[in-house]
């Protein structure tokens, strides 16, 4: 097959993951016969240094060209005052809005190798293997009103919480039928004891279930769900929730694998629309340029745009297979790495998976 990818590094070390997922994705292409045509755009930081804009108008035009965008990471210090007009996630928000990929597939699953990195004892996190269903294009990042003012009692700001029912009903099939494919788990989590919003989530969240009724359900209020994932971590399968709600938590339960830098994500749409693949990790600005950084969410990220965006299964499983051989032969990159244990570089990690490959 062919395909036209889109490469957004990014800030930080968004270059350095990209890189090596563009070697993986390289050598995919030349073991499985395949041509894969790379473009790469500014975005967010870099792109208000240059243009003033967090996604100028020609990356915006190049994505919506593309097959799948690859991204790295936005943001940093140099552009974190919380009075600028223009900042990076203004970019990445307006991206996944225009794309219309309302859906974010987070997998957490344990590698047998990293059971020990874990800050969780390894008998609770041997064998987790969750899929969260973020919904991406909703909810109180996007709702409006939204603002900051001075009023008599000083500064003031203000955001708005807002989901309609096809906004939810959508994301909650994609959850669904996930789970289909899966261990047939669906866990909803709101906050629906106290938001009006969550109340409506919740309602719309029982009817999509009666549709399925060869799926176990079960809702979890918000805070209880963020201490379920400390303390029976296993006993998830897919869990579906709002924008807020699963950025949260999908980073609280990034920790069980050991580092931020092994989940991947894919931000899907509708049939057919094109597929937004990332690290959920940051920028990392305080090791960008050392060549220290964990490349392998980005790669992860780049088997799930095998997967989801081309149906290739294989070449997904194979890169997928690749990095657990790495890791099970004890490379590490110095976030998993022991204390005073040696770790392979950025590039010594990319490096590795693809001879793994081959």
């Amino acid at each position: 097959m062919e395909a036209n990818i889109v490469i957004l590094p990014g800030d930080g070390i968004g270059p350095e993951v990209t890189t090596e997922s563009r070697k993986i994705l390289s050598e995919v292409a030349a073991k499985f016969d395949h041509i894969f045509t790379f473009n790469e755009a500014i975005i967010g930081g870099t792109a208000i240094d240059q243009q003033g804009t967090a996604l100028p108008d020609e990356t915006l035009e190049q994505c919506l060209r593309s097959d799948a965008v690859l991204l790295g990471a936005v943001g940093g210090p140099q552009w974190s005052d919380p009075t600028a007009a223009v900042r990076p996630e203004q970019g990445l928000l307006r991206l996944r809005k225009e794309l219309g990929v309302f859906a974010n597939l987070r997998p957490v699953k344990v590698f047998d190798a990293l059971s020990s990195a874990s800050p969780l004892k390894p008998d609770r996190v041997n064998g987790v293997d969750i899929m969260f269903v973020r919904e991406l294009t909703g909810g109180i990042y996007f709702g409006s009103p939204q603002g900051r003012e001075m009023t008599s009692e000083g500064r003031s700001g203000h955001d708005t919480m807002r989901y309609n029912e096809m906004e939810i009903r959508r994301v909650l099939h994609v959850a669904f039928k996930l789970a289909r494919g899966r261990r047939g788990k669906v866990t909803s989590v709101d906050k629906a004891n106290v938001l009006t919003t969550m109340r409506v989530w919740r309602e719309v969240a029982h009817e999509v279930a009666a549709e399925y009724p060869d799926i176990e359900y079960e809702d979890v209020l918000v805070d209880a769900c963020a201490m379920y994932l400390i303390n029976r971590p296993r006993d998830f399968d897919v869990i579906v929730t709002g924008n807020m709600f699963g950025d949260i938590l999908s980073d609280e339960a990034s920790m069980i694998t050991g580092s931020l830098g092994m989940l991947p994500s894919a931000a899907l749409g509708a049939d057919g629309s094109i597929g937004l693949y990332e690290p959920i990790h940051g920028s990392a600005p305080d090791i960008a340029g050392e060549g220290i950084a964990n490349p392998l969410a980005t790669i992860l990220s780049a088997a799930m745009m095998l997967r989801w965006s081309f149906g290739l299964n294989e070449e997904a499983q194979s890169v997928e297979t690749a990095v657990s051989s790495v890791l099970n032969a004890g490379y590490r990159t110095l976030d998993l790495a022991p204390e005073n244990q040696p770790y392979v570089s950025t590039k010594e990690m990319g490096n590795l998976v693809v001879e793994a490959l081959k």
